[in-house]
């Protein structure tokens, strides 16, 4: 921009009264010398004072206090499109899983839920994202076993190293089962954590993460479609006032360049008016598009469950070792019953790559040498034992001794497929072949997933 200063007026003024001597008479070389030096003076100072008339239009410092205008949105891409701007962001966030197995018949026991299947083991879609100040939020739907379903729902604060979630959540019951179904060694999560009954519930949680340590609590009451209610009046209402107490601590040190996971946890769920209703215990034979179980409690009286586990897991560079216990106490008006189940696991990366872990839990490998990029993506081996107990006194509700291997391909980020071979061998089971409750069983199963 322009400026007309008095400067410049007399700067024209000056050049009008030197053009009209010059015209008229012939200079002499010295004399033009003269009055070129004196131009390029006169320039130099009118730059100086351009300078800093341009300086003195320049945007203004924000005073103190005053919030700056808002940045752009910057648009990433993990997966999926990710916008942020400051402390505010979004996410789309999606999951496909669809699995094909066989389980094989013993001989002598007739049940269509063994054999061949397929199904779309879950199709998910949600989002998440940060709303300022600290508070952000998950909203995933899910479409699984024919039904929708409302899977991690809630919102959070955060501040420093804590963390307050409200909404339909994990109650942090074990390694396994709060690990993603995506980042998982093998298809199916330990047999216990299904015949327990882990599944999310709708609570409040608190957690707090320090550098090696991992404390989590929560107060929650069942999950959202146990809370629905079909009809109102005096004998309706909510049916269902249980409500539960858990907590769990995990200490994750460095040990020179393995990581380990020590953790524990606790459980006590007051069953309420749901305690009218007979509770039984049970599980399939590890494929989840299997709906047979072959071990299966009889219907008992439970009026709370007390349930406690330990959790121990290393990480040395490709190979990775995990084992857990947990214990379940149904107690009620009779015995208390106990039940008991664990698996120990071992895997090992026959790439050049690593089991994530992070906040306790481990996540999904990403590739170093991804497909199409100068190698195959990450490959994974790994063998688990998995034993699971639903024999009390003289309550038989079968034992299993479980043997599996699992090969992992992860091509590139996001997506994986799972292939795994297990041998079932029960004793006690509540389905009889041939009159025999001691048998046993083949189980394959393969999983392509997708998780951005």
């Amino acid at each position: 921009m322009r400026y007309c200063t008095p400067f410049r007026l007399l700067l024209a003024g000056s050049g009008a009264l030197f053009a009209a001597p010059l015209a008229a008479a012939p200079m002499t070389d010295a004399e033009a010398e003269a009055l070129r030096e004196e131009v390029r003076g006169l320039r130099a100072r009118l730059a100086a004072i351009e300078a800093r008339l341009g300086a003195g239009n320049a945007p203004a410092t924000p005073p103190a206090g005053k919030k700056p205008a808002a940045s752009a949105t910057e648009i990433g891409w993990k997966g999926s499109p990710q916008f942020s701007s400051e402390d505010r962001s979004f996410k789309v966030k999606g999951r496909i899983q669809a699995d094909m197995g066989y389980v094989s018949s013993p001989k002598g026991l007739r049940d269509r839920g063994l054999g061949f299947s397929t199904e779309m083991r879950r199709i998910r879609l949600g989002g998440e994202g940060k709303l300022g100040s600290g508070f952000g939020y998950k909203l995933e739907l899910e479409l699984s076993d024919n039904a929708v379903d409302l899977v991690d729902t809630f919102v959070t604060w955060e501040k420093d190293r804590w963390q307050v979630a409200i909404g339909n959540q994990n109650q942090f019951q074990s390694l396994d089962e709060l690990t993603g179904d995506t980042s998982g060694s093998v298809m199916e999560r330990a047999a216990f954590t299904d015949a327990f009954a882990f599944e999310r519930r709708l609570g409040i949680a608190v957690q707090y993460r320090g550098r090696d340590l991992l404390l989590q609590a929560g107060l929650f009451s069942d999950d959202i479609d146990a809370l629905s209610n079909a009809s109102d009046g005096p004998e309706g209402g909510d049916e269902n006032d249980s409500f539960s107490i858990h907590g769990r601590a995990v200490y994750a040190p460095k040990l020179g360049t393995a990581q380990l996971h020590i953790g524990g946890s606790a459980h006590l769920r007051e069953l309420n008016r749901l305690a009218e209703l007979p509770t039984r215990y049970r599980q399939r034979p590890y494929l989840h598009s299997s709906n047979s179980r072959l071990l299966a409690t009889p219907n008992i009286a439970v009026d709370r469950e007390l349930h406690y586990g330990l959790e121990l897991a290393a990480i040395q560079g490709r190979w990775h070792a995990v084992a857990e216990t947990h214990w379940l106490d149904a107690i009620g008006p009779g015995p208390t019953r106990r039940f008991f189940g664990g698996y120990a696991e071992v895997g090992y990366f026959l790439t050049n790559d690593s089991r994530p872990y992070r906040g306790g839990i481990f996540g999904a490998a990403k590739p170093s040498s991804p497909l199409g990029k100068g190698g195959i993506g990450a490959l994974q081996l790994n063998l688990r034992y998995d034993y699971l107990d639903l024999n009390s006194g003289t309550l038989r509700g079968g034992r299993q001794n479980g043997w599996f291997a699992g090969l992992v391909w992860s091509p590139i980020e996001y997506l994986r497929f799972n292939l795994n071979y297990g041998y079932l061998d029960y004793a006690g089971a509540a389905t009889p072949a041939d009159g025999r409750r001691d048998y046993g069983l083949h189980v394959t199963g393969a999983r392509m997933e997708l998780d951005f």
